[in-house]
């Protein structure tokens, strides 16, 4: 089954009634907004890599609420432990039985703030309900409910007492962005008290049955085998740049797919087209490199490379077949 035109009207409607909704917290950041919505609905997680104090917080509290879904917040430190994320098994002695208590992993929205400054074994608990929609505790299976997203973020100035997330982690995440600081009118608005109001009080634009339906909706969206054709074609030549010592892997060209169907129907198209892959590329491909360690030196960045590959990778020339 494949997404009709008016599936696509239907589905940019209401993405952008979220996206406007979020926007009332977070002033002049339709982009990043735009990109933490694709990451939920082609049932990725995504990664922050910001500064303190740029509204990471208050971006997952809005979307949640926009989607009358829940949230938490989980603050990363290096005595953190697995069952603090998970939850426990806990033996009631009045009735004999163990019960389990669920951790702060079973909600729409979990963010993982300062998610390097735990330990490999905890980062390693959170990724695995990532991937697996599921955490076992004692032998027993608990699913959590979708929609489920997790925000994790990662401060980029201060780095001690971290734990570098593997190479194989990082890929876990479907995108990777910053927020970054607000523009001198937002500032000023935000200054003046007319950012609105706070993401625990605005108003939910749709339930998470809706928010299910588009999950479902955006697996339809029609993808030209020259699009796919196209991806292959940027993965691989991540993997020949000679700035690059490790370059996307499969799951990252999946990935990008995924998230262009997506993109695509917010946009109000049933079809893919090549702009919806150069406008995700980087968010969804970046952080999947690894970098040769004379080039970092030199100040060569992933974004750069990214953006270098885009000019030299040819979308294709013919007519996008719908």
């Amino acid at each position: 089954m494949t997404m009709t035109p008016d599936q696509a009207r239907w589905f940019a409607d209401i993405s952008a009634r979220i996206v406007g909704n979020v926007e009332q917290v977070l002033l002049g950041k339709t982009y990043v907004v735009r990109l933490s919505l694709t990451a939920m609905l082609s049932e990725g997680h995504l990664l922050l890599e910001d500064v303190p104090g740029t509204g990471k917080t208050s971006l997952a509290r809005a979307l949640a609420q926009s989607i009358r879904g829940t949230t938490t917040r989980v603050q990363f430190t290096p005595d953190l432990l697995p069952g603090d994320i998970t939850g426990i098994t806990v033996y009631d002695q009045r009735t004999g039985d163990f019960t389990f208590h669920r951790g702060p992993v079973f909600a729409t929205i979990v963010l993982a703030d300062e998610i390097n400054r735990a330990s490999p074994k905890t980062q390693s608990a959170l990724l695995e309900v990532m991937e697996e929609g599921h955490v076992t505790i004692d032998g027993v299976t608990h699913d959590v409910e979708a929609p489920f997203l997790v925000i994790a973020t990662q401060n980029p100035i201060e780095q001690a007492g971290t734990y570098r997330l593997p190479e194989a982690q990082l890929d876990r995440f479907i995108m990777k962005t910053a927020i970054g600081y607000p523009d001198h009118a937002a500032t000023v608005r935000i200054l003046d008290g007319a950012g609105g109001p706070r993401a625990s009080v605005i108003e939910p634009v749709v339930g998470l049955d809706v928010v299910r339906d588009l999950i479902a909706a955006a697996r339809t969206v029609h993808v030209d085998p020259v699009i796919t054709d196209y991806v292959a074609r940027l993965v691989e030549a991540t993997r020949s740049h000679s700035d690059v010592r490790l370059g996307a892997s499969v799951r990252g060209a999946l990935a990008l797919v995924r998230c262009a169907k997506t993109y695509a129907a917010m946009e109000g198209r049933h079809y893919v087209v090549p702009d919806d892959v150069k406008a995700l590329a980087e968010p969804v491909l970046g952080h999947r490199l690894v970098l040769d360690t004379e080039a970092e030196f030199d100040g060569v960045t992933t974004v750069s490379v990214m953006g270098q590959l885009l000019l030299e990778t040819p979308p294709p020339s013919d007519r996008v077949a719908v």
